[in-house]
């Protein structure tokens, strides 16, 4: 593991503390949009219009964040307008790569073997983290977004008037809501499960881990009532919170010490679990080999032997 330092790569295991010891997450530095039309979108600058073609998508199989992206993708049909490179699950002194290994796709675009190269060629003194996913515009030679919540409502409507398959998850009825219960999800699950796992003191651990499990209590209740988390409607907010949920009990009841409850346990959550990883063309952007290979042998600091568990059953 490593970051950017004006452009040079430095080796670096230390993750952003506060005070308290309690896992803080860097912003994400590319905030641009693809819009129809190439005008400016909530953030960034215009001028990355949605054309075929033009933009590729880097991710990591075992990386939430990217997950979320590469489901978008699917659901909306956009494999044959954005191209895909999937980097290495071990991520070791030169950050995440693209060394051959099983699912590794590798990167047409710029022929890149390491992934801060892209970083560095859209932006030569950048200073920060390198992560995935990243939505690159291979007209311009730059970064478009390395924030995934960007990324997915760029999926969802950016390229419907050119042939992106129908349906919207972020209906404008419910965006309010949609953005409500999103923000919850984020900071006490989706981001809550590495507070918990990367906490410095038993104080920072428990205060994130008591919050993640009343919103995993929350959340069952929720479900006990209605199909998804907006009733019979799909939205973002079920795939936001899904791949957090797919790699819960693989990884981060171990790992992260999140274990006062496993999914398993939930009925109404395990219920909601397997239905979303069984709609249409869900299961092709799985793989729980890089999932389970990439936490438990790259986070060294917290599995120093690298050994990966056998468990549970159903998992590779």
């Amino acid at each position: 593991m490593g970051v950017l330092v004006n452009g040079e790569w430095r080796v670096d295991e230390v993750f952003p503390k506060d005070a308290s010891g309690s896992f803080v997450r860097p912003d994400t530095a590319f905030r641009n949009w693809v819009t129809p039309d190439g005008a400016a979108g909530p953030t960034g600058e215009g001028g990355f219009a949605a054309e075929a073609g033009r933009y590729h998508l880097y991710v990591s199989l075992a990386c939430p964040w990217a997950h979320r992206t590469l489901i978008l993708r699917k659901l909306k049909g956009l494999e044959g307008m954005i191209g895909v490179s999937v980097v290495n699950w071990l991520m070791r002194e030169d950050g995440w790569t693209f060394a051959p290994g099983r699912g590794v796709v590798g990167d047409p675009v710029r022929g890149a073997q390491k992934l801060y190269e892209l970083y560095v060629a859209s932006r030569p003194r950048y200073t920060g983290r390198v992560s995935v996913p990243i939505l690159f515009d291979k007209t311009r030679g730059e970064i478009v977004s390395n924030e995934s919540a960007d990324i997915i409502r760029m999926f969802n409507s950016a390229f419907d008037a050119i042939g992106a398959a129908s349906g919207d998850y972020y209906p404008a009825d419910l965006r309010a809501e949609i953005d409500a219960i999103n923000a919850r999800i984020y900071a006490t699950v989706n981001n809550g499960v590495y507070r918990s796992g990367f906490a410095s003191t038993q104080p920072a651990y428990e205060a994130a881990a008591t919050a993640l499990f009343e919103t995993l209590d929350m959340l069952e209740a929720r479900l006990a009532r209605q199909r998804f988390l907006f009733g019979d409607r799909l939205t973002e907010a079920d795939w936001r919170l899904f791949p957090t949920l797919l790699r819960f009990d693989p990884v981060y009841v171990g790992l992260f010490k999140c274990n006062l409850r496993r999914i398993a346990d939930y009925p109404h959550l395990s219920r909601y679990l397997r239905e979303l990883r069984g709609w249409p063309g869900i299961e092709e952007t799985v793989d729980l080999f890089h999932i389970k290979h990439h936490y438990y042998e790259s986070l060294r600091f917290i599995n120093p032997t690298g050994i990966v568990p056998l468990g549970p059953a159903g998992s590779e």
